[in-house]
């Protein structure tokens, strides 16, 4: 072996590796920017009866007050991980840019990196209380309309870079994409590595301004089933200050689906799991939109 050769084997063998990546389970919660924190605590509490804004033992939304104008609805979301810390080195081995070091407050250890276009992604360690298996609920008068988060959606105006993070940094799995026109792509739902639920990326060209965001950068409830939910909904008193008509539909991947708009217009989507025949909906071919 030449010394040159001798050389490159000894800078392979003494470069730091990276670390393995700890588990990302599933989603945390989403942070929501709103114009009043009072008026939102009504929507989400009174009438889809998430009290104290908490999905499951593990899920929940965040309302950050103060929202501008001109702002994004959403602020961030969240992302449940077993080692924060763990997680951190990791991705500053893979070159994402990560805080020094790790906050800690009564929700667990948590810190905050951005994808590729912009969104702030906080991965976040409960303490060992925090965790746990949500409950099913039966729907009943005062029950929550949803005990679980499947998805949460966001715009994607990269399509590569962000299925790099996501997919190859993140290790998240590709499981659809769908599309409304049938020529450009609309939709790729990536499933979190150690878990069932998942993002959709919302795919643009052109991005909608940040403050008209709301329909696509939307929260997924669960529903077992869709017709009971929405009677539980209309039976509530909170449906006659609700100024928007409940209107059921199938969407194009082929499941049941009712679209609700907080006071800010943020999208709440409720979902049922499977396709309305139970076969499942094939993945689009269509290319991604193209940038002007």
């Amino acid at each position: 072996m030449s010394r040159l050769a001798a050389l490159a084997v000894l800078a392979v063998l003494l470069s730091p590796k990276t670390p393995p990546r700890p588990h990302i389970l599933g989603i945390a919660h989403v942070g929501l920017r709103v114009s009043s924190v009072a008026a939102a605590r009504a929507f989400y509490e009174d009438f889809l009866g998430l009290r104290g804004l908490r999905v499951n033992v593990r899920q929940h939304v965040e309302l950050i007050p103060e929202l501008a104008p001109e702002q994004d609805r959403l602020d961030h979301i969240a992302l449940e991980t077993d080692d924060a810390d763990g997680l951190r080195r990791y991705l500053a081995a893979r070159g994402v840019d990560v805080p020094e070091r790790i906050a800690r407050d009564d929700g667990g250890r948590r810190f905050t990196v951005h994808d590729p276009d912009g969104h702030a992604v906080e991965f976040v360690q409960p303490p060992p209380a925090g965790r746990g298996k949500p409950q099913r609920t039966e729907l009943a008068s005062g029950a929550p309309v949803s005990d679980h988060i499947l998805h949460l959606g966001i715009i994607v105006g990269d399509v590569p870079a962000s299925m790099k993070f996501y997919g190859e940094v993140l290790g998240f799995t590709e499981t659809w994409r769908g599309s409304r026109s049938g020529t450009d792509l609309s939709w790729i739902n990536m499933k979190v590595p150690d878990g069932g639920e998942y993002v959709e990326f919302m795919l643009y060209a052109e991005r909608p301004a940040p403050d008209a965001r709301g329909t696509q950068h939307h929260i997924c409830l669960e529903v077992p089933d869709l017709p009971k939910a929405q009677a539980l909904l209309e039976a509530r008193p909170h449906r006659a200050s609700y100024p928007r008509p409940l209107e059921p539909r199938v969407g194009t991947n082929r499941k049941r689906q009712l679209n609700l708009y907080d006071p800010d217009g943020t999208r709440v989507e409720l979902m049922e799991p499977g396709t309305v025949d139970g076969q499942p909906t094939p993945s689009s071919t269509a290319p991604p939109p193209r940038h002007p």
